[in-house]
């Protein structure tokens, strides 16, 4: 079976030159933005509302996207909104959460349902964003619960970019030199 696959008749949308790795797993309603990347053993599930990556984002090994269905208390749900130049590290848990532009989220982080991540912000490795928080363009938060720890540095900001330009370039390089053995 595929790793991209439909569910009740909604297929995955791909942009241009994505890279989906063959052990990933991408189901259901979900739209990936040109130059993004989706690395090995990522699930995507946009069975009981949508998943949106932006362009030029990377989602990598090991983590999870989920969404919260649609219901009385709540007629949106929480659909997964992943915006542009931004870097999901190794085994993150994103659920029905929105992440806007040139975000980087540290390993093992978990963000929950309703929380907003604007526009540059870093989140610190294994930090839990707790429902419905709203983390501030331009800092850094760590910790469980994460808090604000400080303003993030020209340097950092400057990273979020190439953080991004730099797995659109690795995802190049497997489009064109990963092959089966």
């Amino acid at each position: 079976m595929s790793s991209i696959r439909s569910y009740k008749g909604i297929e995955p949308k791909l942009g241009e030159r994505v890279y989906i790795d063959s052990s990933a797993v991408i189901v259901g309603d979900i739209t990936i933005g040109d130059d993004s990347s989706i690395w090995p053993l990522v699930a995507a599930r946009g069975d009981v509302n949508s998943i949106t990556i932006g362009q030029r984002s990377n989602i990598q090994d090991g983590s999870v996207l989920h969404v919260t269905h649609k219901n009385q208390e709540n007629p949106n749900g929480y659909p997964l909104i992943i915006g542009n130049d931004v870097t999901v590290g190794h085994k993150v848990t994103l659920h029905g959460c929105i992440i806007k532009n040139r975000v980087l989220v540290g390993m093992g982080a978990i963000v929950l349902d309703g929380a907003i991540v604007e526009d540059e912000v870093m989140i610190g490795a294994g930090s839990l964003v707790a429902p419905n928080k709203v983390l501030e363009s331009g800092y850094l938060y760590v910790g469980s619960p994460a808090k604000k720890a400080r303003p993030l540095t020209d340097k950092e900001r400057a990273f979020l970019q190439k953080s991004s330009d730099n797995y659109v370039q690795n995802k190049e390089d497997y489009l064109h030199q990963v092959k089966p053995v």
